[in-house]
């Protein structure tokens, strides 16, 4: 295939993965308010025109042309007015129009028999359990992802089998002409060892692993010691002797360690001049709950630090900036990202797809978590006007006072569409930012 047909099958596959995604989040949704009896009256993939649409039922289920969300309904998201038990103002104020018509848009559906099916009557715990469903359904889906990508594909791991072989030793930021009289052999070169050979003993100790190894040649600097490897199926010995030099010191998310002033770090090891070939290597099931735990860990971080990274979004879209390779990104780079790994044709067709399916494990999370955000319309938004009521209630039963009923969520509409003006922004500028500045995460 060439790359773009490439590029284009990463992007279809992946739009897809998010379509399904967001399609059950709003299962997760549908599938308790039914147990619950509430009548959901439609059941849509998308925002704007519909598409498509057919009646089972009671529930209209649709797509619509948007496809950057969906929704739920249900009648009766919001109690009727409590001063006259209507769904009438009782005054003309702009907020109070607004939960207004909000109430009578969440009511012009209830017919007669629906009284006891409306939303606002289900206990609180129910209410919790309806919305808490569709990131509970992300989050199951993260795990299913992450499970398939361990368990099925497994983790790149350094092999025994050498990659490359660096034929000049390098001092940390040079360069040298492999053909000058400059280029001094390294160990590995000098030695005559080879790509693909795979080593199987070092100092008469065999070799069970490249972590392994690695930690034998840091410590033999100076040291002649023998090396067998085995090469086109026959074993071949020779000796090497590990230079001592400077290398990166590696922290535990991969990159080089800095000090406390950002300084680069770097120690003295034996050094051989060689590169290990990875292969992936199926997990067991125990790695797939602290996998996802780390994944959602990254998640939280940034949506807790969402504010400022925006604006560094902001800044490096409408300047010479660079963008953060760690920051959010919209549906435009999730895609981009896709067909990028797709297209890389040096690498192999297993390693790709777990990619693939690695960051749609990542991005489930990252709905579940956003989605937790305690601000309507956010599902974390009615869960916490939830717990509200369930305090109040408990709070008036203590005291001795009258239920005061249901929680009156759409009193806080102004703020619904304040976030809800805020999100749009949002994505608008991560789409413009991925469009003109995307992130570059291959170089």
């Amino acid at each position: 295939m060439t790359p773009v047909l490439l590029f284009i099958l990463g992007v279809v596959f992946v739009a897809v993965g998010i379509a399904v995604s967001i399609a059950l989040h709003e299962v997760g949704h549908l599938v308790p308010a039914k147990l619950f009896k509430v009548r959901v009256t439609k059941y849509m993939i998308g925002f704007g025109p519909t598409l498509w649409s057919r009646r089972r039922g009671e529930t209209e289920y649709g797509v619509k042309a948007v496809p950057l969300g969906g929704y739920v309904s249900m009648i009766g998201m919001y109690p009727p007015n409590k001063e006259d038990g209507s769904v009438r103002p009782s005054s003309t104020g702009m907020f109070q129009t607004l939960a207004t018509e909000a109430r009578s848009q969440a009511h012009e559906e209830v017919g007669p028999g629906d009284e006891n099916r409306v939303f606002y009557r289900l206990p609180v715990w129910k209410k919790i359990i309806v919305m808490l469903g569709g990131p509970a359904m992300n989050m199951i889906l993260g795990l299913l992802f992450t499970a398939v990508l361990l368990m099925g594909f497994g983790v790149a791991t350094a092999t025994t089998t050498i990659s490359d072989v660096s034929k000049c030793q390098v001092a940390a930021g040079q360069t040298v002409d492999p053909n000058s009289a400059d280029c001094q052999l390294t160990p590995a070169a000098a030695a005559g060892l080879k790509p693909n050979d795979t080593i199987t003993s070092f100092d008469g100790k065999a070799v069970t692993s490249w972590s392994q190894l690695t930690e034998w040649i840091r410590a033999s600097a100076g040291k002649e010691v023998a090396i067998t490897v085995q090469r086109d199926g026959n074993p071949v010995s020779t000796t090497v002797t590990p230079v001592l030099s400077a290398r990166p010191v590696m922290g535990n998310d991969g990159r080089q360690a800095t000090d406390a002033a950002g300084t680069l770090q770097y120690q003295d090891v034996g050094f051989l001049g060689i590169g290990a070939q990875t292969a992936l290597v199926p997990q067991p099931a125990s790695s797939v709950l602290p996998m996802a735990g780390e994944n959602i860990r990254q998640v939280a971080g940034v949506v807790f630090n969402l504010p400022a990274r925006v604006v560094g979004v902001a800044k490096a879209a409408f300047s010479e900036e660079p963008r953060d390779p760690n920051g959010p990104i919209s549906v435009v780079g999730v895609g981009r990202v896709a067909g990028e790994v797709a297209a890389m044709e040096a690498v192999p067709l297993q390693s790709r797809v777990a990619t693939l399916v690695g960051l749609l494990a990542g991005l489930n999370f990252a709905l579940a978590v956003f989605n937790l955000i305690p601000l309507l319309p956010l599902d974390g938004g009615h869960v916490a006007g939830a717990l509200y009521e369930g305090v109040r209630r408990k709070v008036a039963k203590l005291r001795g006072r009258p239920d005061p009923g249901a929680f009156d969520i759409a009193k806080l509409l102004p703020v619904t569409y304040v976030v809800a003006a805020l999100l749009i922004g949002m994505s608008v500028l991560l789409i413009y930012a991925d469009i003109v500045k995307p992130v570059n995460l291959f170089g």
